[in-house]
């Protein structure tokens, strides 16, 4: 998938510096409290913990992998409005904190087998519902009922999609002819 984003970065009017982020992207990221160089570990080391010692009734347990402790360590508690309408469809709010799919060990490890990897979660779009996943190659992921959602190849990728409104791409099934 390559969501609509422009070739180029946002530019900082007040700094003269280029961002990472698109314009709107970088605005709502600062707006929910981000800033560049944000990073907490120790919250993202307690998420870990808690996600490691967590195990289903049925035994599932959560992986935890560098990825996403990164991205929890500079985007988790985050709550991310989107500022506009929307490219294809309706941005929602969502919020970066994977105990949110606490109870989805099973459903994470699930998709996990069928991508070839393993997946943790990430957070939440619009009070839950869906479920933001990420995987051990740091590729984002929507689970939400009517399917799996390839939200981008990286969280930057992932928030811009989410922010700006971008239509992600539908998980399928290949199949052989």
């Amino acid at each position: 998938m390559s969501p609509s984003t422009p070739a180029t970065t946002a530019y900082d009017r007040a700094a003269g510096a280029t961002t990472r982020f698109p314009v709107a992207v970088d605005a709502a990221l600062q707006e929910a409290g981000w800033q560049p160089g944000r990073w907490n570990i120790k919250q993202a080391e307690r998420w870990a913990d808690a996600l490691r010692e967590h195990a289903s009734p049925g035994g599932h347990r959560h992986t935890v992998f560098p990825a996403a402790v990164e991205a929890w360590a500079e985007f988790g508690a985050l709550r991310i409005s989107a500022p506009g309408p929307g490219r294809h469809i309706a941005p929602t709010p969502f919020e970066i904190d994977p105990l949110y799919g606490l109870h989805l060990a099973r459903t994470l490890g699930d998709l996990g087998r069928a991508l070839d990897t393993q997946v943790a979660p990430l957070g939440r779009e619009a009070d839950s519902q869906a479920t933001l996943a990420i995987d051990a190659q740091g590729r984002i992921y929507s689970l939400d009922h009517t399917g799996d959602w390839y939200l981008g190849h990286d969280i930057d990728q992932a928030l811009s999609t989410l922010v700006l409104g971008s239509r992600p791409t539908r998980l399928t099934v290949a199949t052989s002819d």
